[in-house]
């Protein structure tokens, strides 16, 4: 008879990628009275994020390592979260475990980042653990709608966060991005392999190059799920560096659908936009 503990009982594991986001979760959960057992990705997490806290080290692909430790430690429940740049399949490292699903995962890599992350976590939940979503185990980190600083959108504002929620509707079942800039309605940048925060840059330089007109303070960053995105994975999120990244960009504010958004430093990104005076605000997700 197996011993594993029952879902939502014992330590949860938390795969960790890049960024702040992990060790937010980490902190929510812990105060709950959960315990966390730590796995930052080699090569991804910073080394000195994890400075202080009880971790161990893994790496993509290498599944066995991991899954030996979880189960000692009585863990059934997994949580992967933080950023992470795709690798290519022939980047991949793998042990004994994960080349025994070779011909899967190389099939999972024949698509997008959805189908992979699905294709993954089936893999995962066949070896006897349970993926959650980051927002399961720490509602905390949901934008609630509304906005979260001082700043208000304007109605030019709202108009640009419609359009920019009815093309992400339009794009979402391509697996593209999450993220789109637009500016006076009209779409000004769609967020690629680059990334929001590169998205944000490429609005730097369309602005400084005269390709976007409108003044600055204007325009909006829009963040939305994609259609049928499985919300366990890759949540469109924002911080403080997104705030940052929208002022450079000389943008008005973010827009992010309520709910189905994560922010991991909200305290933080709340000062940063009340200084940019730079609205921030969850929406329903049927508008604006």
């Amino acid at each position: 008879m197996s011993t594993a503990p029952a879902a939502g009982q014992g330590p949860l594991a938390l795969i960790c990628g890049g960024g702040s986001l992990p060790l937010a979760v980490a902190d929510y959960v812990q105060a709950r009275g959960r315990a966390v057992l730590l796995f930052p990705l080699r090569g991804i997490a910073r080394p000195q994020d994890y400075a202080g806290r009880p971790h161990t080290w893994v790496r993509i692909a290498m599944f066995g390592a991991f899954a030996r430790v979880a189960r000692a430690a009585g863990c059934r429940d997994i949580v992967m979260i933080g950023s992470i740049v795709r690798p290519s399949f022939w980047q991949v490292r793998f042990d004994l475990t994960t080349l025994m699903m070779l011909p899967r995962i190389a099939a999972a890599f024949n698509g997008g980042d959805d189908h992979i992350l699905g294709s993954g976590a089936r893999l995962i939940e066949e070896q006897g653990f349970r993926v959650l979503g980051a927002h399961e185990v720490a509602p905390e980190i949901l934008v609630p709608e509304g906005a979260l600083g001082r700043a208000q959108p304007s109605e030019r504002d709202r108009a640009d966060i419609a359009l920019g929620l009815d093309y992400l509707r339009a794009t979402g079942a391509f697996d593209v991005g999450q993220a789109v800039v637009v500016t006076g309605k009209h779409v000004q940048a769609v967020e690629a392999a680059e990334g929001t925060d590169g998205m944000l840059a490429r609005v730097v330089e369309l602005r400084a190059s005269g390709r976007i007109r409108t003044p600055a303070g204007s325009g909006v960053l829009v963040k939305a799920p994609k259609h049928g995105q499985d919300l366990r994975f890759d949540m469109p999120s924002i911080g403080p560096l997104t705030v940052e990244g929208a002022g450079l960009a000389g943008l008005a504010g973010i827009a992010v659908v309520a709910g189905s958004s994560i922010v991991a430093e909200p305290a933080q990104l709340i000062a940063a936009a009340d200084r940019a005076n730079i609205f921030v605000v969850g929406t329903p997700a049927g508008g604006a």
